[in-house]
């Protein structure tokens, strides 16, 4: 069962492939694949605007850590020279805290940098491989578009196209019936010089046909023999066979 299983669904693969192949328009499937290739480059396009985006936000964070750390050092020195050495102490600490987040969010900043390099240069490439794809794509159309056109003028002027093949197979019904009833016709000429519907019409008309004639003249003839017979021997002639009746007076022999 496995093997019959495996059979059949090779079979049914095989025929689903072939009225794909027959259905597939090289011309669709190609601009499909361009504007797969065109979705693609503007998922790219939205990466790097992303990429972008993010980089924007955290240079503007950084920037306003920029002018904390400013404004804390100046607060620091204020306090100092007041004699408050613990509230510079405070701000010098969180100035240091800022620092350290702005190098953080420096590095957060060139790692997006970079990436947004790598995807500009991947964008550039593949609006590059999608142009060519295009210009591949119309010549291919174009090429595909003159052989099937050569295709269908090649096939109607030789008849060996689909529909000229299914013409040439009505026409040879065509003459195959012509035929057949040329040759009744015939048929029918031969049987009526032979007479075969005139015995058929006399058959039709008297009800007897050659036999039934035979067995009637056989029993007429029967008939004839006794009825002589008996005239024979009421007139006292049949004595001797071959014998003729003597003939009246006036009457010649």
């Amino acid at each position: 069962m496995a093997g019959l299983g495996g059979r059949m669904s090779t079979a049914i693969k095989a025929k689903i492939s072939r009225m794909l192949d027959r259905a597939e328009d090289p011309g669709e499937t190609l601009d499909y694949g361009y504007n797969k290739q065109l979705e693609l480059l503007q998922n790219v396009k939205k990466g790097i605007a992303d990429v972008v985006t993010a980089k924007k936000r955290i240079q503007m964070q950084a920037q306003k850590h920029e002018q904390s750390i400013v404004k804390l050092d100046t607060q620091a020195r204020q306090a100092l020279s007041q004699g408050r050495e613990d509230l510079a102490r405070t701000a010098l600490e969180r100035k240091t805290g800022l620092q350290s987040e702005l190098q953080s969010l420096d590095t957060q900043v060139k790692e997006l940098e970079t990436q947004q390099e790598q995807l500009i240069a991947n964008e550039k490439k593949l609006r590059q491989k999608i142009e060519a794809f295009r210009t591949k794509k119309e010549v291919i159309k174009a090429q595909y578009s003159a052989s099937e056109a050569q295709v269908r003028i090649s096939e109607a002027a030789s008849g060996v196209g689909e529909e000229m093949a299914d013409l040439g197979l009505a026409m040879q019904r065509a003459e195959q019936k012509t035929e057949d009833m040329r040759a009744r016709a015939g048929a029918v000429e031969e049987l009526e010089a032979a007479g075969a519907f005139d015995d058929i019409t006399a058959l039709g008309s008297g009800g007897q046909d050659e036999i039934d004639r035979e067995l009637a003249q056989l029993t007429s003839g029967a008939q004839v023999d006794d009825e002589l017979a008996k005239m024979k021997a009421e007139l006292g002639t049949g004595s001797s066979e071959g014998e003729k009746p003597a003939l009246g007076q006036g009457e010649q022999a």
